[in-house]
């Protein structure tokens, strides 16, 4: 039987869209206490089912495609640009497509009306009017409010009618700088992303090794989630677990207890660097705290390798750093070569600890996959020699691996301005992450 907690989300799960959510009005339809509701819907916020909105309280929200991450909602643009909602309440949980600029005569805007938009304008009614008849939400800037008709057209409509005090300019750069950020996001890949929805061999706390050595025979599957009798995950066990067990005793006895789990929204490239510091090969993946799968380090490779063949859309800080630097390979060493730019200073001028870190784990990726053609995962870094470098320098960073093995490698990085002149040097160990 689902626990309360699970019988909570199982119910926000199946409100419509833009259903108003209150804490008791949880704990009254389902007769549960406050404090359980109130628990519930956080975690439902942290999936993505619902978001809390200023002056207007948490709403069911339509859970997000991956394809369709780079769209903002209105109810988050509202947060962005710091708004007040003038009406159209009904219409915030929905995604806009894109944004215009009012800037134009009335009859050229007409070319670019186009529903689910958002229309940002000053305090031209005409065109707040126009936008709303075409299905398009309206963002006034410059603190201007709207009259009654567009008002209650926007709320006819359900189409938000937002006011914020930022110009024209401002608004259209904080929205955007949104959107790009999501663009960023769309490219990271997380557990879920690679996980899908499984039929999963498990075994219960109280089966014994002969049910295990069963079951692996009929599924092939050595590494076995173990649960108790409510559906929740105690241990895991492994063939290696099993190398001295006796066939009627419990399957306890042999289990690894408190194993490493991850969640669908924990990233592939912290999943693989937990796995590579835990030493295991599989996850099980925990969502509203029940089993929905498992993360093998195979999945882990595959997505790794998907990672690295997908077009970048957005560009992170590190992708600004490392566009900068050519790869220089010799026979004896691999080296990154650039300029310092102002992005990647501090305020005084000079190269910044961050985007210098950023250089030396480039030049050991680079280095390393000369040995082996693989991912690596960075498990320490040590800085024993650091100089000022300034502005517009050009630097080059070059890259030795000192020792490696079956699982890890050790380099040196020495990063210079000139042959005679050394900023930086940094020993760095990593672990390979290979199958």
């Amino acid at each position: 039987m689902a626990t309360k907690h699970q019988q909570i989300l199982d119910y926000i799960d199946s409100l419509p869209p833009g259903a108003q959510i209150s804490v008791r009005k949880i704990a009254r339809v389902l007769d549960v206490s406050e404090g359980t509701a109130y628990r519930a819907i956080k975690e439902a916020e942290a999936e993505g089912l619902v978001s809390t909105m200023d002056r207007i309280g948490t709403v069911r929200i339509e859970r997000k495609q991956k394809q369709q991450i780079e769209r903002l909602t209105f109810a988050e643009v509202v947060r962005i640009v710091e708004g007040t909602v003038l009406g159209g309440r009904n219409g915030l949980h929905k995604s806009l497509g894109r944004f215009v600029i009012g800037a134009m005569q009335t009859d050229v805007i007409v070319r670019y009306l186009n529903p689910g938009s958002l229309m940002i304008v000053g305090n031209r009614e005409q065109v707040q009017h126009l936008s709303l008849k075409h299905g398009m939400a309206v963002l006034i800037t410059g603190g201007f409010t709207a009259s009654s008709t567009v008002e209650r057209l926007a709320n006819e409509y359900d189409l938000p009618l937002i006011s914020c005090t930022y110009d024209t300019f401002t608004t259209a750069m904080l929205i955007n700088r949104a959107l790009y950020d999501r663009l960023i996001k769309k490219d990271i890949l997380y557990v879920d992303d690679v996980v899908r929805s499984q039929q999963l061999s498990t075994l219960r706390v109280n089966q014994t090794a002969r049910d295990y050595y069963r079951l692996v025979a009929e599924t092939g599957h050595s590494r076995v989630p173990v649960l108790d009798d409510a559906g929740k995950l105690v241990g895991i066990v492994t063939a290696r677990d099993m190398t001295e067990s006796v066939d009627d005793a419990p399957i306890a006895s042999y289990m690894t207890r408190n194993p490493v789990t991850v969640t669908p929204k924990t990233t592939i490239a912290s999943a693989s660097h937990r796995m590579v510091w835990e030493g295991v090969e599989l996850m099980p993946v925990l969502r509203n705290r029940q089993l929905v799968g498992v993360l093998t380090r195979q999945d882990v490779i595959r997505a790794l390798q998907m990672m690295n063949r997908q077009p970048q859309v957005g560009e992170t800080v590190e992708d600004v750093i490392v566009r900068e630097f050519a790869e220089v390979v010799t026979p004896d060493t691999t080296l990154i070569r650039g300029e310092v730019t102002p992005q990647m200073t501090t305020s005084g001028g000079t190269l910044a600890s961050g985007a210098l870190t950023t250089l030396i784990h480039e030049a050991a990726r680079v280095c390393l996959r000369r040995v082996r053609k693989v991912e690596i995962v960075v498990e320490n870094l040590t800085m024993y020699l650091l100089k000022p470098a300034a502005v517009d320098t050009r630097i080059e960073a070059v890259a030795q691996v000192l020792d490696f093995g079956r699982r890890y490698a050790k380099v040196e990085v020495v990063v210079r301005e000139r042959a005679d002149e050394v900023i930086a040097k940094a020993l760095l160990t990593a672990q390979w992450i290979e199958r």
